[in-house]
């Protein structure tokens, strides 16, 4: 299934029904085929995907002891950051503008 989020402040993203889980995981959010996200929610949401952003990368990163026990658990070219960054873009574009962000209608 492919998700269509979209608000006024900013382009329209489309992402597949795997990062959008995972995505929606992150946020400690349910995630249905339609919905809304806030305006006032978007804030904490956007620390929320950059904490977990930051965590994968640290994760991959070569310098982190126990690499391989805590990599084997994620998809080897699955890197968080490059998949997520449309969506934290919009979120952060609609956070400023104080728009919401719908999907599904």
């Amino acid at each position: 299934m492919i998700y269509q989020f979209r608000s006024k402040a900013s382009p329209d993203v489309m992402m597949l029904s795997d990062l959008t889980q995972r995505i929606f995981d992150i946020l400690k959010r349910p995630l249905e085929t339609r919905g809304i996200l806030l305006p006032e929610q978007l804030g904490d949401y956007i620390k929320q995907l950059e904490l977990a952003i930051a965590e994968d990368q640290e994760i991959r990163s070569p310098n982190t002891e126990n690499r391989d026990e805590k990599e084997q658990d994620l998809p080897k070219a699955d890197r968080l950051g490059q998949r997520a960054f449309p969506f934290l873009e919009l979120l952060k574009q609609a956070h400023a503008a104080n728009e919401p962000i719908l999907w599904g209608v």
